[in-house]
Formats: C-alpha cells, sequence, structure tokens
C-alpha cells in the first residue's frame, strides 16, 4: 500500500497525472499558438502527501489546466502562485505545508511537506 494511503491521506480518484508525452505535447500545442504556459512540478515530498516527486500540473494562458500536483488546498496554492509565475515570469521553487497544524485547520488529512518547482515555459523567438 502506498505510504499516503497508509497514513490517510485522503485522494481523490479523478484527480490525473499527465504522461510525459501528453505534457510535452501540450506545452508544444500551446507555445505554436504563441501561449505560454506554466509548469508545476512537485520536487521533493516528505511524509504524507497527495502525490509523488514527478508529478506535473500545467497552467495555461486561457485558464484551463491539466494534470495534479494534489488537489484541495495545495494545489489552490499552487494555482496562486502560477499566476503570479505567468505575470512576471520568475521560476521559484515554493514550500507548502501540510503538517498537523496546517491540514487541522484547512480539514486536510495528509500531514507531510511538498517542495513544487514552478517555471514558464514559451516559444523562443
Amino acid at each position: 500500500m502506498p505510504a499516503n494511503r497508509r497514513q490517510g491521506c485522503r485522494r481523490s480518484e479523478i484527480m490525473s497525472t499527465i504522461t510525459q508525452h501528453d505534457l510535452y505535447r501540450l506545452i508544444d500545442d500551446a507555445n505554436a499558438r504563441g501561449e505560454r504556459v506554466v509548469v508545476a512540478t512537485v520536487a521533493h515530498t516528505r511524509g504524507s502527501t497527495p502525490q509523488r516527486r514527478g508529478a506535473k500540473m500545467l497552467f495555461f494562458e486561457n485558464g484551463q489546466t491539466a494534470g495534479t500536483v494534489g488537489g484541495g488546498c495545495v494545489e489552490a496554492e499552487v494555482w496562486a502562485e502560477a499566476r503570479e509565475t505567468m505575470r512576471h515570469a520568475r521560476p521559484a521553487l515554493h514550500h507548502f505545508s501540510l503538517t498537523a497544524d496546517e491540514a487541522s485547520e484547512e480539514g486536510m488529512v495528509c500531514g507531510g511537506t511538498m517542495d513544487i518547482f514552478i517555471d514558464v515555459w514559451q516559444r523562443e523567438e
């Protein structure tokens, strides 16, 4: 049984990861249209988390998304950081805590921490 299930982390069955092939196809399609894409990648996890290292989520200029980095509050925070990255084109590593204090306030049950790298990809002129 995966660690996140053993430790009681609820994970929606409708969340889906994105295959590497689809990831690059979607980025290429957006870039071909002249659009930038923000890519959020789970770089490191500790403890019980809703996604593992390497999980990716794409954020498009038109507001659409693909993939997941965990759902719920973490994904909402990542979404906010992705909008900033889209605006300012400044990549950064962000730390998200799902530990007991934060988790109980938000109704989460994971209890781990996640580092997520957020970067903007755009076609070079």
